[in-house]
């Protein structure tokens, strides 16, 4: 079925680009970003409204004809509840992004606004997933009534860093379907859900590559970071994740680093954050920037697949 999820994506995709097109559905590129991305402007974004809906169709069918193991049912569930939740909220920006280049008014969730939504989700899942995490977190520490009280808290929070973590990656063609796909392959083998993501990403590459036809939009990127998070969580160890999306880590440290260093000294540390827009405002052409991101991911999630010891 992966394959059938990679081709409707694909398929999928080049509807929304055509009907993207049609209504104006573009995006506002930052002036003060890399002048080379100012050609960008107008291009269809919130593609990742076609690949999340891809992977829940095909996941649809599957459930309907039994193709889960009734051993993992309800933790595959549970990351497509998850990332359908995360990818509301991604995808209620995108829809605000495209109304304000059209009709003007709020173009995004405030942060203030997204963080207790994001928050609500993840502890939805957390609450469920905790007690049928891989293992414990740390064994026998904050239980109330056998209830791993540590592990809820923690798993939630990770799965809020990692849908930010991996929002903050994205902005450069090709570089956070990559990332995302790589993280997300040591865990193929045992999550139906993971496998279809990787799938539908490759689906969503095809249009994504430099120069890249259609963005992803935050409704991927949050669906993406909720699949990563979900599925480490529950097949894997969530230690291991920071690992593997080492990339998306950076992202969003240097985001934090920046923001702080303007506000408590007036100076930035790199030239804009994420960190990639400072590579390409340092002379790295975005095609290398995307590469040897993808090359940094891959290292890094061969030593989460070795730390593993080469299964999940």
């Amino acid at each position: 079925m992966t394959v059938v999820a990679a081709l409707l994506s694909w398929f999928l995709m080049g509807l929304f680009i055509h009907y993207s097109k049609r209504f104006g559905w573009g995006q506002r590129v930052r002036v003060d970003g890399p002048q080379t991305h100012l050609v960008k402007d107008g291009t269809p974004t919130a593609g990742g409204v076609a690949f999340v809906l891809a992977l829940l169709l095909v996941f649809v069918v599957v459930l309907a004809s039994g193709g889960i193991s009734g051993a993992i049912l309800g933790r595959e569930i549970m990351i497509v509840l998850a990332m359908l939740g995360m990818g509301i909220i991604g995808g209620i920006d995108d829809f605000l992004k495209i109304r304000s280049r059209k009709f003007g008014g709020k173009s995004e969730l405030l942060a203030r606004e997204k963080f207790p939504l994001q928050l609500l989700v993840a502890l939805l899942f957390a609450g469920f997933a905790a007690p049928l995490a891989s293992h414990e977190l740390l064994p026998g520490f904050m239980h109330i009534g056998g209830y791993p009280i540590f592990d809820m808290l923690w798993i939630a929070f990770v799965m809020v860093g990692s849908v930010n973590a991996f929002n903050f990656t994205d902005g450069l063609d090709g570089l956070l379907a990559g990332v995302g796909m790589i993280v997300l392959l040591p865990l193929v083998a045992v999550s139906p859900v993971a496998a279809l993501m990787v799938a539908v990403l490759l689906g969503f590459l095809w249009f994504n590559a430099h120069p890249a036809r259609v963005f992803m939009g935050d409704m991927g990127s949050h669906a993406i970071g909720a699949v990563a998070a979900g599925a480490y969580a529950l097949y894997s160890d969530v230690w291991l994740l920071p690992i593997a999306a080492i990339i998306p880590v950076v992202a969003v440290l240097s985001v934090v680093i920046q923001v702080a260093s303007v506000k408590l000294r007036n100076k930035r540390v790199f030239k804009m954050s994420p960190i990639q827009h400072h590579f390409e405002l340092s002379g790295w052409p975005e095609t290398h920037v995307t590469l040897r991101f993808w090359v940094i991911t891959g290292m890094a999630t061969a030593l989460t697949w070795w730390l593993m010891g080469g299964r999940p």
